[in-house]
């Protein structure tokens, strides 16, 4: 690759084709050449992507040597750091966390590539202006609402599925399409823990997302998907249902967590994603009443004694409960019971100053 390809910065692509042609021209290309370079430049200039023509130019933009990047994909499993975290149901999951020096190539790849491209309207995660609670408000106080969930999601989409989106959704070429898709990958599959993943996962999903989203609007049924939560509500067929997701699923190498479905009613309590959306949007009872133990066991003995009484060693707890009752407040702005334990909790940090 000639260095000056390296030099060109993205801009509109008339401007682009005139430098490329005269510096193309300086250095030798031939007519046939240059007409080839700007056909494959086109469609990624014209959808505000980089121009990226090899490993060597890709190394010249992130900033790494091309020979760290052939050792990141062929050694793969050394530019990472596994470790276990407690997830709320008792059980553990685990991490890959990558290497500070891939981490920052990665971070590159989603800044300037992967949000450069739109996920599907029903993706809710991962995605600057979208989240919970937008997930949540199109499901309130509705008839039925059934929760389906992806097994295993980052660990089934495979680094092929990665490749494609690099090269049919984005146009990069095969050799370019598979680096980028082997430096986002470990193990031929997304890692939980990669800066990456997550916005992958739904470029991933963007036809499955539209096929069940024309399916459900066919069916005047509403549906989100918040990473691997799946959310239908209104009224419906539910094995039907249940069926078409199985089948598109199938399409693209996944399938659902059937342990992990749950159909629930009006009348019952409905929650999405670990919040109630019957009547009102609320946190659950549960987490309510945890949270309120808790700052009455403070009020009552103070802050020392309540962590001797529970065990909790965590630093900055009172930060940490603080986080909860905003969240709380997050979902239910109105809930006067927890403006006033925010009110406590902030004069407790003011005390602490």
């Amino acid at each position: 690759m000639k260095p000056f390809l390296h030099l060109i910065t993205l801009m509109n692509f008339e401007s682009y084709s005139i430098r490329f042609t005269e510096k193309a021209t300086e250095n030798g290309f031939s007519a046939e050449n240059i007409t080839r370079f700007l056909a494959y430049a086109k469609p990624l200039i014209t959808n505000n992507l980089p121009v990226i023509y090899s490993s060597s130019h890709l190394s010249s933009l992130v900033g790494y040597k091309t020979s760290y990047l052939a050792r990141a994909v062929v050694f793969t499993p050394f530019f990472y750091r596994k470790f276990k975290i407690r997830k709320s149901n008792g059980g553990e999951r685990i991490l890959s966390e990558p290497l500070p020096s891939l981490k920052d190539i990665q971070y590159w790849i989603l800044n300037n590539i992967l949000e450069k491209v739109s996920p599907s309207l029903y993706a809710k995660a991962y995605i600057p202006g979208r989240g919970i609670k937008q997930n949540l408000v199109f499901h309130k106080d509705q008839p039925m609402v059934l929760k389906l969930d992806i097994k295993d999601f980052f660990g089934n989409i495979r680094r092929t599925q990665v490749e494609r989106i690099f090269r049919k959704q984005m146009k990069y070429s095969v050799n370019v399409s598979n680096l980028l898709a082997k430096l986002c990958c470990l193990n031929e599959c997304l890692p939980q823990g990669a800066p990456t993943s997550p916005y992958l996962s739904n470029l991933c999903m963007i036809d499955f997302d539209e096929k069940i989203a024309n399916y459900c609007l066919i069916n005047s049924i509403r549906y989100t998907r918040y990473a691997d939560d799946m959310t239908f509500s209104g009224t419906f067929i539910v094995d039907d249902l249940i069926e078409r997701v199985k089948s598109e699923l199938k399409k693209i190498t996944l399938e659902l967590n059937e342990q992990k479905t749950k159909l629930m009613k009006q009348g019952t309590r409905q929650t999405v994603t670990g919040i109630v959306v019957n009547k009102k949007l609320q946190v659950s009872r549960l987490t309510r009443k945890k949270i309120r133990q808790a700052i009455y066991f403070i009020k009552r003995f103070g802050l020392e004694r309540h962590l001797e009484k529970v065990k909790n060693t965590k630093k900055n707890y009172i930060r940490h409960l603080l986080g909860q009752v905003l969240f709380v407040l997050f979902i239910n702005p109105s809930d006067e019971e927890f403006k006033n334990y925010k009110n406590f909790l902030y004069e407790m940090l003011n005390t602490e100053k």
